[in-house]
């Protein structure tokens, strides 16, 4: 059912990007009789074909044709083989543990440590912990069942109920990239890269209450009127059966779950890095021609990067400015975003520090260009979605300056 109400939402959303782009049109040339539909149709599709074949064109003049081809399916063969399916094992097992941990009550004595940090740092009240835990330990839209909860929303005034889009965001997917950063060999650059996205997630947050009640004041005010006082034990996560029953149960189901997370970062994963790593790296044969392998392309993205790279270096500390394709693609998908981690190791292009900068971004963003209109949309804030992605990017950009800064300062101590 939310699948489906994605859908729509986003089917409605672009419906009203088209009606008023072409309305602008209409403007622009003093059109007096408006398009029909199927006109606009007819124009959208000869402009969406002139940008594909264009895109493609470019690729394969550079590349030719059958290396193009070949290149663009090994590439994304390797990917599901090499990366998605380690990505779905670490999903499954840290489904399994997150479910465990939320059975025996693990999630609600985190929420009690943190509770106290929730109104300093982020102006939310206490019980917003629990919100960071769960999308922590599974994903964004996590945040969005818990704000639904009216047991939970009494807590909040209106402005702080929809900086949990920001709040939950930067926090998706922590288990699933920390494991996967751990499981790669670094270890010290994922924990200082937690630093860096928590930071981010105060910048972001704080931003977007302040965005929020900049242009609508009214929104100073409880989400429900006359509340004085949510009732926390109904959000609490209750279970029966025997310990053994439990145990199994949580294996289980969290494991479901897991292998949710995983099916659904596949196409992610396969369509955007493959593109991305087409524009990222170069031909791989001996005498700098292109053999049709996995993994070549157009370095387009390189060679930009390079330009500008001494921004990049001081920003985030990126020597090589291939690396700038890992925050450009956690805009859309963390996970295609992880699917470039192991061709950079192969490369011998990354560091502890850039994967202090990477579990930084990739935590924060978590690929909010494509969730926070779908989240905000079903709390009933659309026009508020234009406000949450400015406020998250800048918060994404803070994590990763943060996280570089700390690794320096890491560096030298230890």
């Amino acid at each position: 059912m939310a699948l489906h109400d994605h859908r729509k939402n986003k089917t409605t959303q672009y419906a009203n990007w088209a009606e008023k782009f072409f309305g602008g049109i209409q403007r622009r040339f003093n059109i007096k009789n408006p398009l029909k539909f199927t006109s606009k149709r007819s124009i959208e599709a000869i402009l969406f074909l002139i940008l594909f074949v264009g895109f493609f064109w470019i690729l394969a003049y550079r590349m030719t044709l059958p290396h193009m081809l070949n290149t663009f399916m090994q590439t994304a063969y390797q990917l599901l083989l090499e990366t998605v399916f380690y990505i779905m094992a670490i999903c499954v097992l840290m489904g399994g543990i997150s479910k465990l941990l939320i059975e025996f009550g693990v999630v609600r004595l985190m929420e009690n440590i943190l509770r106290p940090l929730m109104k300093p740092l982020y102006n939310l009240p206490g019980v917003a912990a629990l919100g960071a835990v769960m999308t922590f330990l599974s994903d964004n839209p996590a945040i969005i069942s818990l704000a639904h909860d009216k047991n939970f929303s009494q807590y909040f005034k209106k402005y702080q109920l929809v900086s949990l889009t920001n709040f939950g965001t930067a926090f998706g997917m922590g288990l699933v990239v920390l494991a996967f950063m751990i499981g790669k060999g670094f270890g010290s650059g994922a924990a200082v890269g937690i630093l860096g996205a928590f930071i981010g997630s105060i910048v972001s947050t704080r931003l977007m209450q302040r965005f929020t009640l900049k242009s609508y004041p009214e929104m100073d005010a409880p989400v429900v009127e006359g509340a004085t006082e949510g009732n926390e034990q109904n959000i609490s996560y209750k279970s029966e059966g025997s310990v053994l029953q439990r145990f199994l149960n949580g294996v289980l189901d969290g494991g479901k779950e897991g292998v949710n997370i995983g099916l659904a970062i596949i196409p992610g994963v396969l369509c955007i890095s493959t593109v991305v790593m087409m524009l990222t790296f170069g031909p791989s044969g001996e005498h700098g021609e292109y053999t049709g392998a996995a993994y070549e392309g157009v370095p387009v993205i390189t060679m930009l990067a390079d330009k500008i790279n001494v921004v990049f270096d001081w920003l985030f500390g990126f020597k090589f400015g291939a690396l700038i394709s890992f925050p450009i693609t956690a805009l859309g998908a963390v996970g295609a975003a992880l699917g470039l981690v192991p061709r950079f190791i192969s490369e011998g292009i990354i560091d502890n520090n850039a994967i202090a900068v990477f579990t930084a971004m990739g935590m924060c963003w978590s690929g909010y260009l494509s969730t926070h209109t779908a989240m905000l949309d079903s709390l009933g804030y659309r026009n508020l979605i234009g406000k949450a992605i400015g406020a998250h990017t800048i918060g994404g950009l803070c994590a990763g300056i943060a996280a570089h800064w700390l690794w320096v300062l890491f560096s030298l101590i230890f």
